[in-house]
Formats: structure tokens, C-alpha cells, sequence
């Protein structure tokens, strides 16, 4: 490694536990419902969620959002509703519209299915300032990974509304697996031609209803060739390309995104679960809930509790016990850790180099 490498990552660890330490709050998702239209291969909110629980009165979430408002300057916290499917309430606008009045920006995560002109109007009117829309393959295997037909389309429509859209925020994010693997070239010429300029993509981790799906996960050899894919992508520069937040990348740091790894759950990334748990990210196991806002003060939790989110040496087991890269990865996204376990259920790092 390059020196100037090893000094740039001796400076990022060094931030990171900065950041670790003033736990500044500036990313928070709501989890507006445990609901979904659609049964997608991979959902990571199948952890411990059960679609029977009933949606949360709007007013219990917002009364926490004015919570973080007192402490926070509003206007430096992003709010993302998220689910389930955000789009299976019908009084998001009217959230948005108190959020906004409150000074927060705030945006959502959506498959798209229920993306129509005139529900997008009614958000963007109150408040709406980004989206999220996945897109995981051309028509066939979008679908079989939706588990909906017709799903696609209503994901392009969602995406050309977007695109057509001023001033507008938004992303698509793909999930590789092996079914569209040969199709991402495809996918990125579809995504062009829909005028789309900003494109992530993940790979697939063994949680929720993935665990067990071995057709979602890439090779060792396909996860290299897809990075090295991303590579290229951002050399010609026609589209913002960036891999997914989750997994430090060894060599491939700073050259598939901006920056260097950083797993910010429970360090600047907060949620409220759809049975107002409070926890870091939303696909993080269930186990490492922190507090529940029916029971707990939202603002005591996160400054008092997310101990293990902020020191992460009680996850350094198994594959971290030993390893080299634990000052830069801290043992990779908390969503790929259970409570108790021996260690991350995938390590990207070891995957890359041949050993996972």
C-alpha cells in the first residue's frame, strides 16, 4: 500500500472515532409501516417484523422528530421514511408538511409500485426533497426478485417521473445477483436513455429472507468483476455510479465511491421502527434495538445507549479477531452482525481476496 494510502486511512480511522464519540444525529429514518405490496427474495426487514403490526399514528413519530428538533438544528438532520413500502400509507403528505414546517428535508425509499404522478405532486408539494428507487434487473428478473408482476414497469414509471422532475433528488439503486448480472450493462444503457444520473449498487447480504437464497449472492470472481465494472463506470463519468454503502473494499476504497468506508449506524444514523423501536439502520437485527419511544425518551436513548454501535470491539470475533483491517472497517455494517455472534455473517474484504 501506497504510503499516502496508509496515511489517508490512518487519518480516516482517527475521524471515525471522533465521530464515534460526538455521535452527532444527522440522518434519521422512519420505518413508517411494517406493510409492503410486494414479496421481495431479499427483504432485510424480515428479520423480526410482522406485517400484522399496525401502522404508527403519525403524530407518535412526529412528536419524536420534534424531539430531535429541539436538539439538533433540523435543517442538518435528513428524515427518510422508509418501510414496508412508505407509499401503503395514505398521510405521508400531510407528515412531510409538518416535518417541513419544522425544518427538516426529508425524502423516502420506495419500490415504486404505487408511484404515480399525482401521488409524487401531492409529496413534492409538502415537502418531498429526495426518493429512492430500486431497480433490480430488465423485466423478468426485476420481477422474480419483487415476487410481483408487473413491478418493473411501475418501477420505470416511478424513475421517468423522477427524471422528469426539476430540481429533483433521487437515486436508483440495483441489487446484483446472479440472475442480472449479465444484464447490468443493459440496465445502464436503460437507465440513460430514462435520463437518470445517479446509480448504486449493492450486493446482496445473507440476512432476512436472503439468508438462505443462494441464487441472490455473487462469487467471490463476480463480486471483483463488479467493482472493477463500477470502475470503469465512473471513469467515462456519464452517470454517477458508486457501489452500495455496506463493506469496506480493501484496495478498491475511494475508487467505487466517495470516500472511505464508514458504517455510521448508531453514530450519525438513527431509526424509529414500526413498532417505535429505536435503533440505527433499519435492516440492523432486532437484537441490537436500543429503546422503544412508548416506553423511552427518544433523545436520552441516543445519547445515553448505542454503546456498541459507537465501540465496536465487543463485535471482534471470529474472521475480525485477527485481522489487519479491523482499524478500518470496524467489522464492516452493523447489519451483517447478530447479537452474541462470532463475528460479521459475510466479511467483503475476505470475499474479495479469495477467503469468503
Amino acid at each position: 500500500m501506497k504510503l499516502r494510502r496508509k496515511l489517508a486511512l490512518r487519518l480516516h480511522s482517527h475521524y471515525v472515532k471522533t465521530q464515534a464519540k460526538l455521535h452527532t444525529l444527522n440522518y434519521f429514518f422512519w420505518e413508517c409501516t411494517a406493510q409492503c405490496n410486494l414479496a421481495c427474495l431479499h427483504c432485510g426487514s424480515d428479520c423480526k417484523v410482522q406485517p400484522s403490526i399496525a401502522n404508527m399514528p403519525a403524530e407518535d413519530f412526529l412528536n419524536v422528530a420534534r424531539q430531535v428538533a429541539s436538539h439538533y438544528d433540523p435543517a442538518g438532520v435528513m428524515v427518510v421514511i422508509t418501510g414496508g413500502e412508505p407509499l401503503m400509507r395514505n398521510d405521508l403528505h400531510e407528515v412531510g408538511a409538518e416535518l417541513m414546517k419544522l425544518g427538516f428535508a426529508w425524502g423516502m425509499v420506495s419500490n415504486g409500485y404505487l408511484f404515480t404522478p399525482e401521488k409524487f405532486r401531492l409529496l413534492r408539494n409538502n415537502g418531498l426533497r429526495s426518493v429512492t428507487i430500486s431497480l433490480d434487473g430488465l423485466e423478468e428478473s426485476h420481477d422474480w426478485m419483487r415476487g410481483k408482476q408487473g413491478s418493473f414497469e411501475k418501477a420505470m414509471n416511478a424513475i421517468r417521473i423522477l427524471a422528469a422532475e426539476p430540481g429533483m433528488t433521487y437515486d436508483v439503486v440495483t441489487c446484483v445477483n446472479q440472475r442480472n448480472f449479465g444484464e447490468l450493462e443493459q440496465i445502464s444503457q436503460l437507465l440513460a436513455e430514462a435520463g437518470v444520473k445517479r446509480w448504486r449498487l449493492f450486493m446482496i447480504d445473507p440476512i432476512g429472507r436472503a439468508a438462505e437464497n443462494s441464487e441472490l449472492f455473487l462469487s467471490g470472481e463476480q463480486f471483483r468483476r463488479l467493482l472493477n465494472y463500477i470502475v470503469t463506470l465512473r471513469r467515462e463519468g456519464n452517470m454517477a455510479v458508486s457501489y452500495g454503502c455496506d463493506g469496506y473494499l480493501g484496495v478498491y476504497e475511494t475508487h467505487v465511491r466517495d470516500g472511505f468506508f464508514f458504517c455510521r449506524a448508531g453514530i450519525h444514523v438513527a431509526s424509529v421502527l414500526a413498532n417505535g423501536d429505536i435503533s440505527a439502520c433499519p435492516n440492523i437485527d432486532r437484537g441490537f434495538v436500543q429503546g422503544n419511544i412508548y416506553t423511552d425518551d427518544f433523545m436520552d436513548v441516543w445519547n445515553t445507549r448505542f454503546q456498541i454501535f459507537r465501540n465496536r470491539t465487543q463485535l471482534k470475533h471470529g474472521v475480525c479477531s485477527h485481522c489487519k483491517e479491523w482499524k478500518h472497517c470496524w467489522g464492516d455494517g452493523m447489519h451483517l452482525h447478530h447479537p452474541g455472534g462470532k463475528g460479521p455473517v459475510v466479511c467483503y474484504h475476505h470475499k474479495l481476496s479469495g477467503n469468503g
